[in-house]
């Protein structure tokens, strides 16, 4: 049975990825972005563009774009990333890492509450670096600040959501080869993608409020 899946930053990197492999797999599919892609435009069912998941008044318009559709999957996959060190530090960076990785995949969340219904999933993609045990080297403090945070809020909804019957799992992609580390990572978009969904697929509420990589492996909080 086809599902309807929601993915937030879905114009390039994992969000596209995503986009492709639930199209392939036959089910339909919701992408959010600031700027929608060609690439996009010719995968996606539906695109809902120029939404900033950082701004208020964008995000409140997801609920009429989206409308009464249900959503079984909800992938908050928006971030960004920059390089916060002692010696270069720009509060303003921080402050909107702080303000899409963190605020916005709750924002996004809320909005869309009453499109989910039991069974639904809704999955916060996050990183280790916002893992304080597996902190070994320092430095990135808006990046690892704001996924530290994240992991709390998706920690909150999935003992507040349970009972609605919707599960939420915090995940981490690996080391991607994307546009926010200039394509240095480790894996491409479709390897890192192929797990997702298999975290994704074994999802239930036995385990919501897990943070995995998407090789299977249990992450220290």
């Amino acid at each position: 049975m086809s599902k309807s899946v929601v993915i937030t930053g879905a114009n390039r990197g994992i969000g596209l990825a995503l986009t492709r492999h639930y199209v392939e797999q036959g089910d339909h599919t919701i992408c959010i972005c600031r700027r929608s892609s060609a690439e996009l435009e010719s995968t996606a069912h539906q695109v809902i563009s120029g939404i900033d998941v950082a701004d208020a008044a964008d995000v409140s318009r997801l609920s009429d774009a989206v409308g009464d559709q249900n959503i079984d999957i909800l992938i908050n996959n928006a971030g960004i990333s920059t390089s916060d060190t002692l010696e270069n530090m720009d509060f303003s960076d921080i402050q909107r890492q702080f303000s899409v990785n963190t605020m916005g995949p709750l924002r996004v969340t809320l909005n869309l509450l009453a499109n989910l219904g039991f069974g639904s999933k809704v999955i916060m993609i996050t990183s280790r670096m916002g893992s304080m045990a597996d902190n070994s080297s320092g430095g990135r403090y808006g990046y690892r600040a704001s996924k530290a945070a994240l992991n709390a809020i998706g920690v909150s909804l999935a003992h507040d959501l349970a009972s609605l019957g919707v599960a939420v799992a915090l995940l981490h992609p690996g080391l991607v080869q994307t546009r926010m580390v200039k394509f240095s990572g480790d894996v491409t978009p479709e390897q890192a993608v192929a797990g997702l969904a298999q975290r994704i697929d074994e999802l239930t509420l036995d385990s919501t409020g897990c943070f995995r990589h998407a090789n299977g492996d249990f992450l220290p909080w």
